[in-house]
């Protein structure tokens, strides 16, 4: 049986103590059964729940890191694919191209 990353700090080097999950390089503590509970939730500035192939609506202007452009409020993004990370939405605007926004600057449509 192999075991899981740790949950805060993604560490691979998680020990069991009895019945609780150690993770040694962070300190963290936890249960498997508490880690099945914590499925990783999307959510966008509003709270609602995200899943891919959503529409959204970003809600401020973003700028684009590297150019002078930037993705205007109320621009909507068709069929999105969350991932990991800060920027947890993977998705592609027209006439910008493809780009990771994060789930706090958009709005489920």
């Amino acid at each position: 049986m192999s075991l899981p990353t740790c949950p805060k700090c993604r560490s691979e080097y998680v020990y069991e103590d009895g019945n609780l999950l150690v993770c040694p390089e962070c300190a963290y503590e936890f249960s498997a059964d508490e880690l099945n509970e914590q499925e990783e939730v999307v959510k966008d500035a509003n709270g609602n729940t995200l899943v891919d192939g959503d529409t959204v609506t970003v809600i401020k202007d973003l700028k684009i890191k590297g150019t002078s452009s930037a993705v205007k409020v109320g621009t909507k993004v068709k069929n999105i694919r969350l991932c990991d990370g800060d920027h947890n939405i993977d998705c592609k605007i027209s006439g910008h191209g493809a780009m990771k926004l994060k789930s706090e600057f958009v709005k489920k449509v």
